[in-house]
């Protein structure tokens, strides 16, 4: 996670004038269903747009396990995501492998570490590819 849940709800307090901007890239606001639990799970995340899709990555900064959110979806694409003032359902889908490699190099682009996270694990490091609903 890039920050806290207090930064998640300046987030949504500010319609992301508090957050959309971070470290030199821009973040949007995911929120999942617990594949377990049933309780909405709201993780802030990278993102770029692709035409109007927008991606994401489950690097879970190169360790060997996905990240939750991307468990999350894998029992439940039905998400919701907010990109600054715009909040919207979409369905989660992961990338197939012709798809990958440009999208993944347009995230890279956007945070260089995705390219080391890769290095550190075995795991395909999949991107994500969120559509409205």
């Amino acid at each position: 996670m890039l920050f806290g849940k207090e930064h998640v709800q300046r987030y949504r307090e500010t319609d992301g004038a508090e957050g959309h901007e971070w470290q030199g890239t821009v973040t949007l606001l995911l929120t999942t269903k617990g594949r377990r639990s049933g309780k909405e799970r709201t993780t802030p995340l990278i993102y770029q747009r692709d035409g109007d899709r927008y991606l994401i990555v489950a690097s879970n900064g190169g360790t060997d396990e996905p990240p939750l959110w991307y468990r999350n979806i894998e029992a439940d694409p039905s998400v919701k995501v907010q990109v600054q003032g715009d909040r919207f359902e979409a369905r989660a889908r992961t990338a197939t492998p012709e798809e990958k490699p440009p999208l993944w190099e347009k995230m890279a682009a956007t945070w260089p570490a995705y390219n080391e996270y890769q290095q550190k694990t075995d795991r395909d490091i999949q991107v994500v590819i969120l559509e409205r609903a």
